[in-house]
């Protein structure tokens, strides 16, 4: 980005930048923005008001829907670190031995050879990590600026895994859920997501999401 005195403004956190000072440069229009320009918009909005998950859900006029999805569901994986990191403080092995919301769901962990039981501090490691390798391979994502439909298709496995982290956490872990959530409104903007974009069905959707506007679901 160029500014007024024909310098260039480089938009990037410097070693021994203050948290308080993280991402503190001016607002760049989409057509600004350089090659990576989807991620850039998207922390863009969510740095804005991470509360107006409408706005950031907006797709550009456009842009290419599938790219659109894609950087999406990375920026949710790595936000859902922030969430992993806080569940360690509380989660152990010894307490919570499987990875499960209320007692009628338990997950079998997809990181291993077969699927197994695993602790729910391991499985979110684990998912978190499957997710990255996934999201990061040059052999389903070669391209930021263009993605094959069969690569897309590979994005709802991704979320129905990611959400099963929201589920354990708001129904065993409901402080940290909540602390998280109000600073972040992560889940409620992946209840939003995963909705409009038919990535996951409503029946997988557990965590109750107050005042959510969910297309397609009635009002009581």
């Amino acid at each position: 980005m160029k500014m007024a005195d024909g310098g260039i403004l480089l938009r990037r956190n410097r070693p021994g930048t203050k948290a308080k000072d993280f991402c503190n440069w001016p607002d760049e229009s989409f057509e600004e923005m350089d090659t990576l320009a989807v991620q850039q918009y998207i922390q863009q909005m969510i740095k804005n008001d991470p509360s107006d998950i409408d706005v950031i859900l907006k797709m550009p006029e456009a842009q290419d829907e599938g790219v659109w999805k894609y950087e999406h569901l990375r920026q949710f994986c790595m936000e859902l670190n922030g969430l992993a990191v806080r569940l360690q403080t509380q989660c152990f092995p010894d307490t919570c031995n499987q990875m499960i919301a209320t007692e009628q769901w338990i997950f079998l962990c997809a990181a291993h050879k077969t699927p197994k039981e695993c602790p729910a501090i391991d499985y979110t490691r684990h998912t978190l990590d499957g997710a990255a390798c996934l999201l990061n391979s040059n052999k389903y994502f070669p391209s930021r600026v263009s993605i094959k439909e069969s690569s897309v298709a590979k994005l709802g496995s991704v979320c129905r895994r990611v959400y099963r982290i929201f589920s354990h956490a708001y129904f065993h872990h409901r402080r940290i859920f909540d602390d998280f959530e109000i600073e972040t409104f992560l889940c409620h903007r992946f209840t939003l997501f995963v909705t409009k974009y038919n990535l996951m069905s409503k029946e997988n959707l557990i965590v109750p999401i107050a005042e959510a506007n969910i297309p397609g679901e009635s009002e009581a």
